[in-house]
């Protein structure tokens, strides 16, 4: 079933599977919470029938996904929330967005089903009646302060991560490990690009800009907006490691690039007197006698090159370039 309707009256929760216009009229007593999932146009068109919502706000709650943020209109507040989806394992980041409407006495989520928030209060709502006497703003609140905790071990998963690609970066223990830190470097970014607008939306929460937001409700999302405060703060510290991870795997790679190099230039520059002495001697023209005949020759050749083998080592070692 792609709609849940959990209502509250007379001071009993059940769930049903039907709308009635009724509930929302004014002096209504009945607390409703509507929980649209993948809503069909047929389901939709709660929204605009029963609801009243504005189109452009309906429009927004049934696209596939849209930044964070708080919209009110005359007789209802609309916000957008995002709730993580990440698997560290398979390094795939993924966000999905929730839309809440929230009303005098009705909350309407709209989703695509995968909130791990809403089908944990769903649990609640149906062994306990109190989640829903509470009111629609504190069952909002119980939503965002769920899907803003199940944020924590994902960056802590993120953490544990970063630390074992450092030790990798540092050790240079693979070859392609920048593909890597590059993936998780992307991770961070779409983090950030999802907690700053969402922090600044339950800001406006927290601050009592709206008439049905009463004063304990707004101390109870200040404390969420200071959870997602730390969470960005924890975002952007994770982005500036990976980058300084990126910068010392790099310098790294370039190091043992300089050694090598520095070998063959080494190997270059001894090979090279000893080119001209094989060439020298090896040209058809009258050279200087060596003592011992023609067959002492290729001795004196190679005693020369040795000579010169070891006084070219010598030099480079008291100069310390090897």
């Amino acid at each position: 079933m792609a709609v849940s309707v959990y209502v509250h009256q007379n001071g009993e929760t059940h769930s049903t599977d039907r709308v009635e216009p009724e509930w929302f009229a004014p002096g209504s007593t009945v607390m409703a919470w509507v929980d649209l999932i993948a809503p069909t146009p047929e389901e939709a068109r709660l929204l605009a029938d029963v609801f009243h919502f504005h189109p452009l706000s309906v429009e927004d709650a049934l696209s596939a996904i849209h930044h964070p943020k708080i919209e009110t209109y005359d007789a209802y507040l609309y916000l957008i929330l995002h709730g993580i989806d990440f698997r560290v394992e398979e390094h795939w980041f993924a966000t999905r967005d929730v839309d809440f409407f929230l009303g005098r006495n009705y909350l309407v989520t709209v989703h695509d089903g995968h909130s791990r928030s809403i089908a944990a209060l769903k649990v609640t709502c149906d062994r306990h009646d109190r989640v829903l006497g509470e009111g629609p703003v504190a069952l909002m609140h119980r939503i965002v302060d769920s899907m803003v905790d199940n944020y924590r071990p994902e960056i802590e998963a993120l953490e544990k991560q970063m630390n074992k690609l450092e030790d990798e970066a540092i050790l240079g223990a693979r070859e392609d490990l920048v593909r890597d830190i590059l993936d998780l470097k992307r991770d961070l970014s779409s983090l950030r690009r999802v907690l700053v607008p969402q922090r600044d939306a339950l800001g406006r929460l927290a601050r009592r800009e709206f008439t049905m937001i009463t004063d304990e409700m707004a101390y109870r999302f200040r404390d969420v907006y200071d959870n997602l405060v730390r969470l960005s703060d924890e975002a952007a510290l994770l982005a500036d490691r990976v980058t300084g991870m990126l910068e010392a795997y790099l310098s790294s790679i370039s190091n043992r690039l300089n050694q090598v190099m520095k070998v063959l230039t080494v190997m270059s520059t001894i090979f090279l007197p000893l080119t001209v002495l094989s060439g020298m001697w090896g040209m058809n023209v009258p050279l200087p006698a060596f003592p011992g005949g023609p067959d002492a020759q290729f001795w004196w050749i190679a005693g020369c090159m040795a000579v010169v083998i070891v006084v070219m080592l010598a030099f480079f070692r008291r100069h310390r370039w090897i």
